[in-house]
């Protein structure tokens, strides 16, 4: 088996080993903060519109945003809109009493999809609540996605790595059609990975399979930002490759490489390396064009280091000579530490800003992926050290080739964390959002008796004062008439004996009232309805006080 295989196959076992994995659930990275109506709450009259606010700004995804009245009818009219973080939702005049459903899928503006949904009521609740179906990204989707974002990441440092070698660093006398081929099939998974991110970024964003896409859908993704950013990157995949074979050619043929080449394969190389944060967290951050900026200084230092690596391993450690090497390695040493200083730096900045506080580094999938990273990291850093110690001793030893071949391998495994991590939703978003949105708790739920039916609303079912609204139905679903209500409340757990909730009959079937709650934990709330002279229930429901 010839090197290039080798190195292929271990390519190949790397993205074999992400399709084992379990299905990473698509993260939605825009996270919803507020709604008007408030999600569960019940208004006297239809609004002319209902609004939906998010962390970040958002855009609607065609044909999925609607609000479905009591009757299962549409109730949304026209088009729905975003302004920045706001998504509105038009309704129409004459919307009936009873639940509504507002059903969403917005795309974020780190071109992830956000599905959604959530209920109120206009003049009272109806008997039974609807349960939204937004849909969910298809489980093979969800693998794709990130298994070709690896790809894209390995064609990268493949493309990178071999072209900076063989234009500065190659001996003449060794022969440069195993590294070109090298060399192309970066270009070559760089382009289907690219190719593949546009045509799994419309089932992703519209929640279907990918069998069940169509050209629309297609051309949707295309006249997006992330099609515009992603046929961007291919434009300069097809510019580069043709200025590197001539830049190479001519390379070969002077010995030297000609100075305008260099220039405008580096201007290529800074406009392809923006092309990853422009699609992913970076372009939604507080501060965009400082992550922008910073991501793609990451993203181009891990191509030059790790794809210089491979170069070393597969071919100068095995061909050249000691004399080659001790020329060739003080120079590369120079090249990776720039390169490794440059991609810790531009990591830890981008991990403070994408990490809002010390507690989400441990308390959130995000923050413990970085974890992983930088563990890994400080490991390649370790046989770093000792490949680097032994360039001036041995600079063809067999201790060099073990720890460069250590470094690729964990580095493989690198790679795979960085491709979940553009999967999985910020720290700054998972850790804050729930924070923020703690003033809109609400809690409801549905007890079922033999004499009715009974919906209790719980706001903000939290410690303090507590709203509490009762509606009573009959089997049918029509409003049961009560003569007489009680309630009460206890926390056996905390020692809390049951204390009286004082409740105010509103309607027939509608009863309110309120009740401080002292502390924490799973309330036993007792409900009792009299519906007749000798009819009477009681039922109990369990709630969550937080």
């Amino acid at each position: 088996m010839s090197r290039l295989t080798r190195t292929l196959a271990a390519l190949a076992a790397g993205v074999l080993a992400f399709l084992l994995l379990p299905a990473v659930p698509a993260a939605a990275h825009a996270a919803l903060i507020s709604t008007n109506p408030a999600q569960g709450s019940t208004v006297q009259t239809a609004p002319a519109e209902v609004t939906l606010t998010f962390s970040e700004s958002i855009t609607p995804v065609p044909d999925k945003i609607r609000i479905t009245a009591p009757d299962g009818s549409r109730a949304d009219r026209g088009t729905a809109t975003a302004v920045g973080a706001v998504l509105h939702i038009p309704l129409r005049s004459d919307a009936p009493i009873g639940t509504y459903l507002v059903s969403y899928r917005i795309i974020s503006a780190d071109t992830h999809p956000v599905p959604g949904g959530f209920t109120f009521n206009i003049g009272a609740p109806s008997a039974s609540i609807p349960t939204p179906d937004v849909g969910k990204t298809d489980s093979l989707v969800a693998v794709a996605i990130p298994v070709f974002k690896f790809l894209g990441y390995a064609g990268l440092l493949l493309v990178v790595g071999p072209a900076l070698i063989l234009l500065l660093l190659w001996p003449r006398r060794l022969d440069r059609r195993a590294p070109k081929r090298l060399l192309f099939t970066g270009f070559g998974l760089l382009g289907v990975a690219t190719v593949m991110g546009i045509v799994l970024q419309a089932p992703y964003v519209n929640g279907k399979s990918l069998w069940q896409t169509t050209g629309s859908d297609l051309g949707d993704v295309i006249n997006s930002q992330y099609g515009a950013v992603m046929l961007a990157r291919l434009g300069v995949l097809v510019v580069a490759a043709i200025v590197l074979s001539a830049a190479l050619r001519r390379a070969e043929a002077d010995g030297v490489p000609v100075k305008s080449d260099l220039i405008v394969l580096a201007v290529l190389g800074v406009l392809g390396a923006a092309t990853w944060p422009l699609v992913g967290h970076s372009a939604a951050s507080v501060v965009p064009p400082v992550t922008v900026v910073v991501d793609a200084i990451h993203v181009g230092a891990m191509a030059v280091w790790l794809g210089g690596l491979v170069m070393l391993a597969v071919f100068l450690l095995r061909q050249a000579q000691e004399r080659e090497l001790a020329a060739i390695m003080p120079i590369w040493s120079r090249w990776a530490t720039l390169a490794v200083s440059a991609l810790l730096l531009a990591g830890i900045v981008s991990a403070l800003i994408e990490i809002s506080s010390l507690d989400a580094l441990f308390s959130t999938t995000y923050g413990r992926l970085i974890l992983v990273k930088i563990a890994l990291v400080a490991a390649v850093l370790g046989f770093a050290y000792f490949a680097r110690k032994s360039v001036h001793d041995a600079p063809s030893g067999a201790v060099l080739r073990r720890s460069v071949r250590a470094e690729i391998a964990i580095t493989v495994v690198v790679l795979g964390v960085s491709s979940v991590l553009t999967q999985t939703t910020p720290a700054r978003t998972a850790d804050n959002v729930p924070a923020a949105s703690q003033s809109s708790a609400y809690f409801s739920t549905t007890a079922t008796a033999d004499l009715y039916t009974l919906q209790v609303d719980f706001e903000p079912a939290k410690v303090g004062e507590n709203t509490v609204h009762l509606y009573a139905y009959t089997k049918e679903g029509k409003p049961q008439k009560v003569l007489e209500w009680a309630a009460t409340a206890a926390l056996p757990s905390g020692g809390i004996e049951p204390v009286t909730i004082p409740l105010l009959p509103l309607t027939d079937n509608h009863a309110s009232g309120s009740i401080q709650l002292p502390t924490a934990g799973s309330w036993d709330m007792k409900f009792t309805l009299r519906t007749t002279d000798i009819d009477q229930e009681s039922v109990t429901v369990t709630v969550p006080i937080g």
